[in-house]
C-alpha cells in the first residue's frame, strides 16, 4: 500500500489511521487462502483480471471458502464484462442490445471474446480475452452455473431496456421508483445471485431466500452510496442517476447543483439522497446476521461497512459537488479490522457512523427530522439484537489482548432465534 507525499503529512496528523494500516497489512490472516498451484493457466488469468478490474473486491473474493472462490470470482468477471459493454457509448445500440440480452448464453460459447470496445474503456482487455472466463465458467458446478446464468439474463435484459429508453438516456433517472428499478438491475440482482450461491453452498442460512427484500437492500445500499459519492464524475460524463423527483425539490435544473451560489440547496439535495439510502441500512444488518461462515460474512460485511462510512463522509459535504471523495486508507483498514470480527462488532461500526451522520444533521435541512428518525431506526434495530450492557459486562467480554471477543452463545442464539428461525 504505497503513500504519496500528501499521505505522509496526513498520517502524521492522523496517527491512529496509520496504526490501522500497519495492523491490517501486518497482522491480517485470511480465513482461507487461494492455492495457485492447483490452478489452470486460464483460471490464473481470470484472477489476474480480477485484480485489474477491482483490487478491493479481488482481495475479499480470494479469501472466500474454496467452495465459493471460483464461482464468485467468475460471477464478478461476467457481470463486469456485461457492465463494460453496457457502459461503452462507442458501441452502436443495434450491436449492443443483442449482446446484452444474450450474454447469459454467450458465457458458454467456446472461444467468445469481444474486441470492439472503445480504446478508453478501462476493462476492455477483459472482453478481449474473455474466452478464459468462458473456459473456466463451463467447469463450474451446474447448480452454480444455473444461478449465474439466470442473474446474467435478468441483468442483461434490464440493461438493454435502459439503453433503449430514450428519455433515460437524454434526461437521466426521473422518479424514485425509476431509481430503485435501475439500482435493482445493476445491484439488487447481484444481491440475489450471491445469496443463492451462498445458500446453495450451505454457507448461509436458507431463510435468506425467503426474504428477497433483504437481498435487494444489500445491493441497493451499495449502489445508492456509490451514486451519491460519484455525482460529480457522473455529471462530467453526462450521466444523471440522481432522480429528478428528488433534485427538482431543491434546484430548477440538475446542473444548478454544481454552482457555488446554490451550495445550500445542493447540500439539502444530497441529504435527501442520503436519507433515501439510509432506509436500507437496517435491512443490511439483518441480512448479515444470516451468514454462517466467516469468509462469506467478511465478503459481504466489508462493502456494507464501507458504505455506511462513505455515507457519513458525503453527508452535507460540499466537496461531493467538486470532485470524487473517498474514505482514507487508514479509515478503510480500521473498518476492515472491525467489520470482520463478528456480527456484533459490525453493528458497532454501523452505530458509530450513524451517530456521526446524526451529529452532522442540521435543523436547517428540510429533512432534518426524517434523517434523525432514520438514524434512530438503525440504532433501535441494533439495540433489539444486542441490548446495551453495563461497562463491567463489556470489559468482561474483552480478551487478554484487548480485542473484542466473539459473541457469547447467548448473543448468537438471540440473533438466530429472534430473527432467523421464524
Amino acid at each position: 500500500m504505497g503513500f504519496k507525499p500528501s499521505d505522509i503529512l496526513y498520517y502524521l496528523v492522523h496517527f491512529n489511521e496509520l496504526k490501522a494500516i500497519a495492523q491490517w497489512t501486518t497482522w491480517h490472516e485470511p480465513v482461507h487462502e487461494r492455492d495457485q498451484t492447483k490452478e489452470s493457466p486460464s483460471l490464473t488469468k481470470c484472477f489476474e483480471f480480477l485484480d485489474m478490474t477491482s483490487r478491493s473486491f479481488s482481495a475479499v473474493i480470494q479469501e472466500l471458502h474454496q467452495e465459493l472462490l471460483v464461482p464468485v470470482a467468475l460471477f464478478y468477471l461476467i457481470l463486469r464484462g456485461l457492465d463494460t459493454i453496457e457502459d461503452d457509448m462507442s458501441i452502436p445500440l443495434e450491436k449492443k442490445d443483442p449482446i446484452l440480452r444474450n450474454f447469459h448464453t454467450i458465457i458458454e460459447k467456446d472461444g467468445w471474446n469481444f474486441d470492439e470496445s472503445g480504446p478508453n474503456e478501462k476493462d476492455r482487455q477483459l472482453l478481449v480475452e474473455f474466452q478464459v472466463v468462458v473456459e473456466e465458467f463451463k467447469k463450474v458446478k451446474s447448480t452454480y452455473r444455473a444461478i449465474i446464468k439466470d442473474i446474467t439474463e435478468k441483468m442483461g435484459n434490464g440493461m438493454a431496456d435502459y439503453c433503449n429508453n430514450a428519455e433515460h438516456n437524454a434526461n437521466g433517472v426521473n422518479t424514485v421508483e425509476d431509481y430503485n428499478m435501475y439500482c435493482h438491475y445493476v445491484a439488487g440482482l447481484v444481491g440475489e445471485g450471491l445469496t443463492r450461491l451462498f445458500v446453495e453452498s450451505k454457507l448461509a442460512n436458507p431463510v435468506l431466500l425467503d426474504k428477497p427484500y433483504l437481498q435487494e437492500s444489500m445491493g441497493l445500499f451499495l449502489q445508492k452510496t456509490n451514486i451519491i459519492r460519484d455525482v460529480r464524475e457522473d455529471f462530467e460524463d453526462k450521466r444523471r442517476f440522481w432522480p429528478k423527483e428528488i433534485w427538482s425539490k431543491h434546484v430548477d435544473k440538475f446542473e444548478d447543483l454544481f454552482k457555488p451560489e446554490n451550495l445550500d440547496a445542493a447540500l439539502n439535495c444530497s441529504s435527501d439522497m442520503v436519507l433515501n439510502a439510509l432506509t436500507h441500512a437496517d435491512e443490511c444488518v439483518f441480512y448479515l446476521a444470516g451468514l454462517k461462515e466467516q469468509s462469506v460474512f467478511n465478503f459481504a460485511a466489508i462493502p456494507q461497512a464501507m458504505a455506511i462510512a462513505t455515507l457519513e463522509l458525503v453527508f452535507r459535504n460540499p466537496k461531493v459537488f467538486q470532485r470524487n471523495v473517498k474514505i482514507s486508507k487508514g479509515t478503510a483498514c480500521q473498518i476492515m479490522i472491525d467489520s470482520t470480527q463478528n456480527h456484533r462488532v459490525l453493528c458497532e461500526v454501523f452505530i458509530k457512523y450513524t451517530r456521526m451522520i446524526h451529529k452532522k444533521n442540521t435543523p436547517k435541512d428540510p429533512n432534518f427530522l426524517k434523517i434523525s428518525i432514520a438514524c434512530g431506526k438503525i440504532e433501535q434495530f441494533v439495540e433489539s439484537l444486542y441490548p446495551s450492557q453495563k461497562p463491567q459486562q463489556i470489559i468482561q467480554e474483552k480478551s487478554s489482548d484487548g480485542t473484542v471477543a466473539k459473541p457469547s452463545a447467548a448473543d448468537a442464539a438471540k440473533v438466530s432465534a429472534a430473527k432467523w428461525e421464524t
